[in-house]
């Protein structure tokens, strides 16, 4: 850990509490897309923009819908084909300054191979076959099946609207902004959201054309990768470590974190996107699940409500 242990007793308290604080500020948890808080804030605020008809089943579950908002990212550790599931590197389809990637699998499938586009991620397309499960189990009534899946695809959803998910330089690796994946998606939403985000959407909206919707939201995320990485390489350079830097208890340890006035400046910096991002999310996720509801052809569900 790059201690060293001085040879007086008196000072070996100070030593062994300085080698703890060392060690625990380089223990890294993975913390993927809007963190395990930002998935459940989501999930749990798209049920409120359903219709009558489907409001009354998903608030009745709505706890579901929310512990298990993260549990995609769960299976990263047991599934390794998990994870490209989660993120598309638009970056790594330059071409000439512009982006080619065919819409439709089988195209894009053609044109790169399946490898090629899995080792850079699916994100979109995996949505779209989450699309379709949805829709079957809501065509079967499976209820077990229609809260799981909408948990999941609430999940992928919402990191397709996550900048740094349409970034090969997902975690600052390749500008010495390493943690910056974890400040944006999970420390500013948790210090932010509850209290400043106007989350007054309105209603889920039928996608006439779904897969094209969710390319959109992907392209803007690319769009914004690198003014989440410049703003904040910018801001670095003008704080001292202590400013941006500090220690707080996490469930029960002592980790090493963005400080919350060095948030507070980035988030103001970033003039509204982590909201706009959020908000995107919570319509998307619930416009989706309207969506599948009626392509299965509008099937009843347990404690609906009269719709007008």
């Amino acid at each position: 850990m790059g201690c060293a242990f001085w040879g007086s007793e008196k000072r070996g308290k100070f030593v062994l509490v300085s080698c703890i604080i060392v060690y625990l500020s380089t223990v890294t948890t993975p913390v993927y897309s809007w963190g395990f808080w930002g998935h459940r804030f989501i999930n749990y605020n798209a049920v409120f923009l359903l219709p009558p008809p489907m409001f009354g089943f998903y608030k009745q579950h709505i706890n579901y819908l929310t512990a298990h908002a993260a549990d995609a990212d769960m299976r990263r550790y047991a599934i390794k084909e998990e994870a490209p599931r989660h993120y598309i590197d638009l970056d790594q389809y330059h071409q000439k300054d512009s982006v080619k990637i065919p819409v439709q699998w089988r195209d894009a499938v053609n044109r790169f191979t399946v490898d090629s586009l899995e080792a850079h991620g699916i994100v979109p397309w995996w949505i779209i076959v989450m699309h379709e499960r949805l829709k079957n189990a809501f065509a079967e009534k499976d209820v077990q099946q229609i809260l799981k899946l909408s948990a999941d695809i609430g999940h992928y959803i919402a990191d397709a609207h996550v900048p740094l998910h349409a970034s090969s330089n997902h975690n600052g690796q390749k500008t010495d902004q390493l943690g910056i994946h974890a400040f944006w998606e999970s420390r500013l939403p948790e210090l932010f959201a509850e209290k400043q985000y106007d989350l007054f959407i309105g209603r889920a909206a039928y996608l006439k054309e779904p897969l094209q919707f969710i390319w959109d939201r992907v392209y803007e995320s690319g769009a914004a990768a690198d003014t989440v990485l410049k703003i904040e390489k910018e801001l670095s350079r003008q704080s001292a470590d202590h400013e941006r830097m500090s220690f707080e208890y996490r469930n029960d340890r002592l980790v090493r974190q963005y400080s919350e006035k060095y948030a507070a400046r980035y988030h103001k910096q970033l003039n509204g996107m982590v909201e706009r991002r959020m908000r995107g999310s919570v319509y998307a996720v619930a416009s989706f699940w309207y969506t599948a509801w009626v392509e299965a052809g509008q099937p009843n569900l347990p404690f609906n409500t009269p719709s007008n």
